[in-house]
């Protein structure tokens, strides 16, 4: 359990939810991939939940961004979720440590200032939040948002790891707002992965439930230090994570 408590903190400094730590760790302990899977989206529901209200708190969350963004998420989490059971746990796992080693090479990049016109396009949006400026292409961005929900949902995680790069890379999203504004998408898409694997029975009460305790306490410790962080070191710490992710993950499958 400390183990849980530690990982809890460091994904809840980065908006990840950390759903790919939890689901590593369970599996070399020994848990089915299946029920690795849904215990890691009830831990995740939760544990974001906690961040987002302390983020809110702090201005951190663009709710139009995410009620934009998140939707087409959501339905696919659900979907993927619940078509977990027809996929090989091993192809689950190189999908996973593949598009995290993808993501992380791209956050560790510095982001280019964009220049924002006045001229107004259809499907890009532009937004300005707590003082930030910024557009989001809505034709990039909700495909993109919608494939993360599938694999989010398949693979047991968040869509933490995938959506704060999306705001990033693709929206010009500040990462301080990014990973708030993540924490709240987090949430709700692992409660649709979270209820498609239930359908199937997968689920260990005895073994999620105080898991979640746990990792909520951690949110706590998490989302408040996150605060405090300069906006580069949080991108850093956020491509480092994923990075670990990815390397944990593609030991496990040679094992």
């Amino acid at each position: 359990m400390d183990n849980i408590f530690i990982l809890a903190t460091f994904m809840a400094m980065v908006g990840k939810g950390g759903g790919n730590f939890y689901l590593l760790a369970m599996i070399s302990a020994g848990v089915a991939m299946t029920d690795a899977a849904t215990t890691s989206q009830l831990i995740m529901m939760t544990t974001a939940g906690v961040s987002m209200l302390v983020f809110n708190k702090s201005k951190r969350i663009d709710w139009k961004l995410a009620l934009i963004i998140d939707p087409a998420t959501d339905v696919m989490a659900f979907v993927g979720g619940y078509l977990a059971g027809g996929f090989d746990d091993h192809i689950l796992k190189l999908i996973f440590a593949g598009v995290l080693i993808v993501v992380s090479f791209f956050m560790f990049l510095p982001v280019k200032e964009r220049k924002i016109s006045s001229e107004n396009k259809f499907g890009y949006w532009k937004r300005e939040f707590n003082g930030y400026h910024y557009i989001v292409n809505l034709w990039f961005a909700i495909p993109i948002a919608a494939i993360t929900g599938f694999f989010a949902g398949a693979i047991g995680i968040s869509g933490g790891s995938f959506k704060v790069p999306l705001m990033v890379l693709a929206c010009g999203v500040p990462i301080t707002v990014a990973v708030g504004t993540s924490s709240a998408m987090v949430a709700v898409t692992a409660l649709t992965g979270f209820l498609g694997h239930s359908f199937h029975g997968d689920i260990n009460l005895g073994l999620s439930i105080p898991l979640a305790l746990i990792a909520v306490i951690g949110g706590i410790v998490g989302s408040r230090t996150a605060i405090n962080i300069e906006s580069k070191n949080l991108k850093s710490v956020f491509a480092l994570i994923n990075t670990a992710a990815a390397i944990f993950m593609i030991v496990n499958i040679l094992n």
